[in-house]
C-alpha cells in the first residue's frame, strides 16, 4: 500500500477537517498574526501596484492572490505524503479558514450589551459584523443586523469553506478563503470598486453556490419543528435578496427562527438600500440572537460531518482506483519481466 492512500482507516482529508471544525470551535481566530490578515495585507499590496478603474485589472488581481493560494495548497498537499501529516496539515488549513467560534463570540458580545442596556456600545459593537451605518439602529434593527450576520456568515465562513474542503482538499480551502477575503476587501459597489472588484465580487457568487444552498438544506434539517416555515420562505424570499447566496441563508433562518429580516439599510452615510423582506415574523429581538446562534452551530456541526462523509467517499473511491489501476499493471509488468532478454 502506498504511503499516501487512506486505507480501510478514515481518510485524512476527513479526519484533518474534522479536527479543523474541533479547532475552530474550541480555539476561535488568533487575536495576532492571523494567516487571512496576512493574506490580506498582500492582496492590498497588490492592488496598490495594480490598480486601475478597470475590470481586467481586477481580474488579474483576483486571478494572481486566488492562484497564490490555491498553488500554496497544491504543495502542501504533496508535500504531506503521509496519512497523518496529510490530516495535520488539512487540520491548520481548516482551522485558518473557519470563522464560526468567532462570529459566535462576536453576535454574542452584542447581545450582552443590549441585554444590558447599552444600545450605543452595541450600535458600535456590531460594525464588527456588518457593513452598513449603525449610528441610528435601535434595539431592533441591531437585532436584525446581528442574525442576518450569523445567517450569511454561517453560510460564507463556515458551511462554504467545508464544501470546498470536502472535494478539494487544502487547495480548496485556501482558493476559497482568497476568494471570499477579496470580495469583502474589494467587491463593493462604489465609485473605487464598482469595476475593479466585479471580478471578486462574481467570483465570490459562483463558489459560494453550493455552500449556501447546502446552509438552507441544512437549517431545515435543524430546526424540524420549523423545517415547514423555513422551506416556504427560502423559495418565496431568497430570490428577492441582492445576493444569490445570502438570501438563501437569512432567508431560510427567518423561517426558521420565526422572525422578520431584511429592510432598509444605510451606507457610506448617503447610499440607502431598500432589500426585500424575508419571513413572516415579527421584528428580531435580542433573545432571537440566542437563538439564531444556537441554530448556526448546529448548521456548522452538520455541514463539518457533511464534508467528512464526502471526503471519505471520495477518498475511498479514489483509492480504489488506484488499487484497480495496480493490480491491473502488476500482471503486465511480471509478463515483461519474462520476456525481455535475459528474463
Amino acid at each position: 500500500m502506498p504511503p499516501d492512500a487512506p486505507g480501510p482507516r478514515v481518510p485524512a482529508r476527513a479526519a484533518g477537517i474534522l479536527l479543523g471544525f474541533a479547532a475552530d470551535r474550541l480555539l476561535a481566530d488568533p487575536r495576532r498574526y492571523h494567516p487571512v490578515a496576512g493574506f490580506g495585507r498582500a492582496a492590498a499590496a497588490v492592488e496598490r501596484r495594480l490598480y486601475a478603474d478597470s475590470r481586467a485589472r481586477g481580474a488579474a488581481h483576483a486571478a494572481a492572490l486566488v492562484g497564490a493560494a490555491v498553488a500554496l495548497g497544491v504543495a502542501a498537499e504533496r508535500l504531506t505524503v503521509r496519512p497523518t501529516a496529510r490530516a495535520v496539515v488539512t487540520a491548520v488549513a481548516t482551522w485558518t479558514v473557519l470563522g464560526g467560534r468567532t462570529l459566535d463570540l462576536e453576535a454574542g458580545a452584542v447581545q450582552g450589551l443590549l441585554r444590558s442596556g447599552d444600545l450605543p456600545a452595541a450600535r458600535t459593537r456590531v460594525r464588527r459584523l456588518v457593513g452598513r451605518d449603525t449610528g441610528g439602529l435601535d434595539v431592533p434593527e441591531v437585532s436584525r443586523a446581528v442574525v442576518e450576520s450569523v445567517a450569511e456568515n454561517t453560510s460564507d465562513a463556515v458551511v462554504a469553506p467545508l464544501v470546498w474542503g470536502a472535494v478539494a482538499g487544502v487547495p480548496g480551502l485556501l482558493g476559497y478563503r482568497a476568494v471570499n477575503t477579496l470580495d469583502a476587501m474589494v467587491g463593493h459597489r462604489n465609485a473605487r470598486y464598482q469595476r475593479y472588484g466585479w471580478a471578486s465580487a462574481r467570483l465570490d457568487d459562483l463558489v459560494n453556490l453550493p455552500g449556501s444552498r447546502l446552509t438552507g438544506v441544512l437549517t431545515l434539517v435543524a430546526s424540524p419543528a420549523r423545517a415547514g416555515d423555513a422551506w416556504r420562505t427560502w423559495r418565496r424570499d431568497a430570490g428577492r435578496h441582492p445576493s444569490p447566496n445570502a438570501g438563501v441563508a437569512e432567508a431560510a433562518f427567518a423561517g426558521a427562527l420565526g422572525v422578520r429580516l431584511g429592510g432598509t439599510n444605510r451606507y457610506d452615510g448617503n447610499r440607502v438600500e431598500h432589500r426585500a423582506v424575508m419571513g413572516d415574523g415579527r421584528p428580531p429581538r435580542p433573545q432571537d440572537i440566542t437563538r439564531a446562534r444556537r441554530l448556526a452551530g448546529r448548521v456548522g456541526a452538520g455541514a463539518a460531518l457533511t464534508a467528512a462523509v464526502t471526503a471519505a467517499v471520495l477518498g475511498r473511491r479514489q483509492w480504489g482506483y488506484r488499487s484497480s489501476c495496480s493490480a491491473r499493471r502488476r500482471p503486465t509488468r511480471a509478463l515483461w519481466r519474462r520476456l525481455r532478454p535475459g528474463g
